[in-house]
């Protein structure tokens, strides 16, 4: 996955898609490159209008299906946020109690 990554990073800084340049973010990384990895991404995007390949992506089904999910996350999320106001003003409150004794 860090080939693809790698590959994605450099399209994004508009740098060539090429071994060296690969090769060279992963190193950034701490990932070691393996030559013949790198060859084969290389030549498979060699081509590839990657722009397109990321809108087409973009728009497929899977992720109509998961957005739906994502709503009972965030209402968690409200709950637990509020429940830790509560406890900030609780907790403040008790902390400014000690002061008057």
């Amino acid at each position: 996955m860090e080939y693809i990554y790698a590959a994605l990073l450099l399209h994004n800084a508009g740098k060539d898609i090429n071994e060296e340049n690969v090769k060279a973010v992963l190193s950034a990384a701490g990932t070691a490159a393996d030559d013949a990895r790198v060859k084969a991404l290389v030549a498979a995007l060699d081509g590839v209008d990657i722009e397109d390949a990321i809108s087409k992506a973009a728009a497929a089904p899977v992720a109509v299906a998961a957005a739906p999910a994502a709503a009972p996350a965030a209402a968690v999320e409200e709950e637990a946020e509020e429940e830790e106001e509560k406890e900030d003003e609780e907790g403040g409150m008790a902390g400014l109690g000690a002061l008057f004794g």
